[in-house]
C-alpha cells in the first residue's frame, strides 16, 4: 500500500453526481484543486492544507480522511451509505488496475 492511501476510500459525487471513491491524499488533493473557486471556504482550505501537510510527511493520511471527509459531508457530496458498496464496484470495473 502506497505511504499516502487511507485505510477506507470516501466515496463522493462528482460531476453532475457520478460517485468515485477517493482512497489517497492525492486523489482528495486533485478534488480540492480542481474545486470552484468561487465555492472555496474555510472546510476546503483546510482540507487543502492538510493534504500538503501530509504529502510533506507532516501528517498521517487519516488525518486528511477526516478532514476531506468533512468538507465532503459539508458540501453534501458524500455518497449514501447504501451506494458505497456500488460505487466501490464501479470503482474496480472502470479502473482495475487501481486495485
Amino acid at each position: 500500500m502506497k505511504p499516502d492511501m487511507f485505510r477506507q476510500p470516501v466515496s463522493v459525487l462528482v460531476g453532475l453526481g457520478f460517485p468515485v471513491e477517493v482512497r489517497s491524499v492525492m486523489d482528495a488533493y486533485r478534488h480540492l484543486a480542481e474545486w470552484p473557486a468561487s465555492l472555496r471556504d474555510s472546510a476546503h482550505s483546510i482540507a487543502l492544507k492538510a493534504c500538503g501537510a501530509a504529502l510533506r510527511g507532516e501528517i498521517e493520511p487519516e488525518t486528511v480522511r477526516g478532514l476531506y471527509a468533512a468538507f465532503a459531508e459539508k458540501h453534501d457530496l458524500l455518497v449514501p451509505e447504501d451506494q458505497v458498496i456500488a460505487v466501490s464496484r464501479m470503482s474496480r470495473d472502470r479502473d482495475p488496475q487501481l486495485y
